[in-house]
């Protein structure tokens, strides 16, 4: 199935976490919030050591790929992850981010990531410096600002972040390469905007759509806002 990355879709994008799904039925909630709008899907990979709770592995995510032709947007929470770039590749993700503290060579996983076809992201967690992306810039597609300590679902917005957001934000201005700004946790109708006000352009959320009834108003809810902000 052929998926799309569309760098012309206006900002933001909203991008679903499995992790807040029916895990009963992953294939059916994929396809629901694919047609409710979702413009990607974020797929949480937790291996119980790098953050202390545990998701599931490239299999799963090569069993969801075609329910949906949204991009798949795959968030590596384990250590080390150089082993497992190419498996989740293969199994269909278009977006592969990692934390530079997954591994001893940031630079050169994403070389990795990059010559397997698929974008590169950097994550940041809470408490680690914007400095650390600054000088991988160039092999960077995504920078993904985590608003939460990573490993669960439902924390509330970590308002300490939103400078750093802007401090991304100006960055990759400055750099003038295309790189899309991510935020995950705790983003809700009334926390989108102010991430889309700081420079953020793709939000992940999980309760946020998965949680609610109807997918298409709580995407709609969570877009609207969010661009009137923009």
């Amino acid at each position: 199935m052929t998926t799309r990355y569309n760098r012309n879709v206006p900002a933001p994008l909203i991008a679903p976490s499995l992790l807040a799904a029916d895990f009963a039925r992953l294939g059916e909630e994929v396809a629901a919030v694919a047609a409710a709008g979702a413009d990607w899907l974020h797929l949480d990979i937790m291996d119980g050591h790098f953050v202390p709770n545990i998701s599931f592995g490239p299999g799963l995510v090569k069993a969801l790929r075609k329910h949906a032709a949204i991009p798949f947007d795959v968030h590596l929470m384990i250590a080390p992850a150089d082993p497992y770039l190419a498996a989740f590749a293969e199994a269909g993700a278009d977006v592969i981010s990692l934390h530079p503290e997954a591994g001893p060579h940031l630079h050169r996983s994403l070389q990795t990531i990059r010559g397997l076809g698929k974008k590169a992201g950097v994550v940041l967690n809470p408490a680690t410096p914007v400095d650390c992306v600054a000088h991988v810039l160039d092999l960077t597609d995504l920078i993904l600002v985590m608003s939460v300590n990573p490993g669960f679902g439902g924390q509330s917005f970590l308002d300490s972040q939103l400078p750093k957001i802007a401090a991304l934000r100006r960055m990759i201005e400055a750099s003038g390469r295309d790189i899309r700004l991510q935020v995950d946790g705790g983003v809700t109708a009334a926390t989108a905007p102010r991430c889309v006000e700081a420079g953020a352009d793709v939000l992940v959320a999980g309760t946020a759509v998965f949680g609610q009834k109807d997918y298409a108003a709580a995407i709609a809810g969570l877009r609207a806002p969010a661009r009137a902000a923009a």
